[in-house]
Order: C-alpha cells, then structure tokens, then sequence
C-alpha cells in the first residue's frame, strides 16, 4: 500500500523501470494528481465544531450517479452541436475497450489524450462551465444515488468534508459536488491560458493511480489523516484510491470489486435492484465514451466546426 509522505520514487519503487526512474505513466499520473489537488476548491468547514483531519472521497461514475456523468454530459453537448456523432462513436469505442479490459495500452491513451485535446483547444472555460450546469439540471440531478448522497451527508453532518474524485473535468466535477452541496472535487485538469483551454492536458486523466495521487496531495495540503477518511467506489480501477484511505466502501460493485472487498473485510454498499442494474448498465459499458477517460480536461467541448 502507499504510504503517504514517501518520495514518490519510493512509493513507485516496485513499478519503476530496472535503473530506478519513474515511468512516464507515473511522472503523469503524480503530475495530474498534482494539478487536480491544487485546482480543487476548499470551502470552509460548515460545522463549528468540526472534524478536521477526517474526510471523504466519492467517485462519481456508478458510484455518486446511475451511468457515466460523461455520457449524459456528452448527450447534452451533442443537444447543443458541439460534437457529431462521429465524435461520440470514436470516444464510445475507445472507452468501451477501457472498460473492459480494465486497462489501455500505450497508443490507446495517447490516442485518447490527442482526440480529447482536439475539441477542448481554444473554448472558453466560462463557456463550458455555463453549459455544463445548464446539462446538470436537464439530465443529471435525476440520476444521482440517493443512499449514495445520504452516505456523503453522514460525513457532513459529522464535521467532515467531501470531494468527488474522478475522471470527468474538474469544471464539470465541481459543478456537481456544489450542487450536492459537497466540498469540492478532484478531476481531469487541462491547461488553461487567458480563460481558454490550449488543448494540452495537465499530467494525466483523472483515473487510477492518478486518483490516489490526487487524494495523497490533497491530504497534504489540508493536513488530513488518511488513516481516518473513508473511500467510495464501484470499480475496481479505484483500488489505488481505496487502499489508501483507513476506510474503504465499495458502492455498486464491479465484479472484481465486489471480491476484493470480500476478501478485505470492506463494506459492500449496492442500491441497485437488478432490473435498474441491467437498465443503466447500458449506457454506461455501450456509450462507455464518457466513463474515465474521455476528456482530457473537458471532453469534446469545442463546437463542430463547419
């Protein structure tokens, strides 16, 4: 298990290429966890008494939501004619093989990062983020889990904060920790020049060991005890995520997950009934597009131009 305040090259050391150097996946991932905790918002704590070293990390997709926030982000863009169909089916085939094989190669991230960065370039960031909270209202606030959020709420009421922790941009991201009233969140971050987005991505998506990473520097920078804050998840790419906090729930489980969390004595949450599993499973393996990973900061954002 990691161990927060190890150097990263320690952390990494059984990952490491034979001379000892980090690889260029983890150099990306400790960037992008980086980048992801220095953008996230800090609001003040609600509760006069409250519990400062403790706190929560929610993933969004299946987890906080039925679906993949990207896919009904995506829907709602497409509504709007920033991307075609075309667009959609490429970033769905590509995804689709993620969820799947639970990993990607090389070329395929590449291939990710470089269609992803090809829409963001030269949009507005104020542009997105008001279609983005437009889209929320229309097609996501229904979906959200409700005994998902009611967990998120026990945390608040105890003093203690809670962030989103995901793959989805972290404009889009923080639009629904606000909505729910949480604290903040940790996404994809892409760069931005003079409130535009120059089509380069900040380190790495928002996914796997990056998600660890982002919490461990988050936790840093609010002097947060890991061993007393709680993870939530439903898949088992979030295990890097899960195996750093002292506790770890796993809501709505994959398969993988629902063993994992078997044979670790971790806390099975699933508010799905079978036929409301089968229903939303749908849009979330098919349109898989828009499940971690599609946007490199702010996926498919840049109007289809003519």
């Amino acid at each position: 298990m990691p161990v927060r305040g190890m150097p990263f090259r320690d952390r990494r050391a059984a990952r490491h290429r034979p001379d000892g150097s980090p690889s260029e996946e983890e150099i990306r991932a400790h960037v992008a966890g980086l980048a992801s905790a220095a953008a996230a918002e800090v609001e003040p704590v609600p509760t006069v008494v409250a519990d400062r070293t403790a706190a929560a990390f929610f993933d969004v997709d299946n987890t906080m939501m039925m679906g993949a926030s990207l896919f009904w982000f995506a829907r709602g863009l497409a509504s709007r004619k920033y991307l075609s169909s075309r667009d959609l089916a490429r970033f769905a085939w590509q995804q689709a093989k993620f969820r799947v094989a639970g990993n990607e190669s090389a070329g395929d991230m590449l291939n990710i990062r470089e269609s992803a960065l090809a829409f963001v370039a030269g949009r507005e960031v104020s542009e997105i983020t008001r279609a983005g909270e437009e889209i929320y209202d229309e097609l996501m606030a229904d979906r959200i889990w409700s005994g998902t959020r009611n967990l998120a709420q026990q945390h608040i009421d105890a003093g203690q904060r809670v962030w989103l922790v995901t793959a989805t941009p972290v404009e889009l991201a923080s639009i629904i920790a606000h909505r729910l009233g949480l604290t903040g969140a940790l996404g994809t971050v892409s760069e931005v020049v003079d409130g535009r987005y120059t089509g380069r991505l900040v380190g790495e998506l928002m996914h796997g060991e990056a998600k660890a990473e982002a919490v461990r520097a988050l936790a840093d920078r609010e002097d947060l005890d890991l061993s007393r804050c709680t993870a939530y998840s439903d898949s088992a790419n979030d295990l890097p995520m899960l195996s750093l906090t002292g506790t770890s729930v796993a809501v709505n489980p994959d398969t993988e997950l629902r063993a994992v969390a078997r044979s670790r004595g971790w806390t099975v949450r699933d508010f799905r009934t079978g036929r409301k599993a089968a229903r939303i499973g749908v849009p979330t393996v098919a349109a898989a597009a828009l499940t971690g990973g599609v946007v490199g900061g702010a996926v498919a954002l840049r109007r289809k131009r003519a």
